[in-house]
């Protein structure tokens, strides 16, 4: 159950997917889809993810993911972010599930590259990336086999959570537009009008950069100066290399274990 509008987290699920051996893929991230259509049960496991923007859980992800309705299905939660931090973002999304009736077993927080200044966690998830989400999901899965072992867990956040923020960059269209449509019938938000898909709502657009992505003529791009301004200014929280980070139902452990 993804929700990526650049593709960041859907990559990092793929891994712990292939690993897990859960090969059905469920794309929230869809304007106007009916998600209540979606019910698990007992037996049934979920691989959860989103991306964290500022600190939080996209607004349009939790309520997409939060029309699902589950009888105890084990979840298995999933937050990529920018080499910066997650801070309450794992915490909500494994409470917005919780909420909807899955057994939250496990939650990981993965770095992928930054959706909008793309020098941070640039290239990830790597091959070290890789070599560690496939050794959490072998945990994970030895953890699946046993559910007398699952009991409540640490996961890092704060409640009430911090005030939802995304970065203020509004994608632009310049005049190499064609109108095609694309970006206005994949947005998540429904931020572009399919009759004119050269606008952008401004108080809709969580700055997901799916239609800068996806746009076939180039023809989408945020403020150069904003763009600029925002990198500098992360840049000192943003140095470095983070890492992977996951926390088990069955211990209080918090971090990558040894193999």
């Amino acid at each position: 159950m993804s929700f990526s509008p650049t593709g960041g987290t859907k990559k990092i699920l793929d891994i712990l997917a292939e690993e897990l051996g859960t090969p059905e893929e469920l794309d929230f991230s869809l304007p106007g889809k009916n998600y209540g259509m979606y019910r698990f049960e007992p037996g049934d496991v979920c691989l959860v993810g989103a991306p964290c923007f500022g600190g939080r859980i996209p607004e349009t992800a939790i309520k997409n993911f939060t029309k699902t309705r589950a009888r105890d299905a084990a979840a298995v939660v999933v937050v990529s972010y920018g080499n910066r931090a997650y801070e309450d973002a794992l915490l909500e999304l494994r409470k917005a599930m919780e909420g909807c009736g899955f057994k939250v077993i496990a939650a990981v927080a993965a770095v992928a590259e930054h959706s909008i200044m793309r020098q941070y966690g640039q290239g990830r998830p790597d091959e070290e990336d890789c070599r560690d989400l496939r050794a959490m999901a072998r945990d994970i899965r030895r953890l699946l086999l046993k559910p007398d072992s699952w009991k409540d867990f640490y996961v890092p956040g704060r409640f009430p959570y911090k005030e939802y923020h995304t970065i203020p960059m509004v994608p632009e269209t310049d005049k190499s537009c064609r109108s095609c449509g694309k970006c206005a019938g994949l947005c998540p938000a429904g931020a572009i009008p399919l009759d004119n898909p050269s606008a952008t709502d401004s108080g809709r657009c969580i700055s997901c950069m799916r239609c800068v992505k996806i746009c076939p003529e180039h023809a989408r791009s945020v403020n150069k100066m904003m763009l600029f301004g925002a990198s500098m200014k992360l840049k000192k929280a943003c140095s470095g290399r983070k890492e992977n980070q996951m926390y088990l139902s069955s211990s209080q452990w918090v971090g990558f274990p040894p193999i």
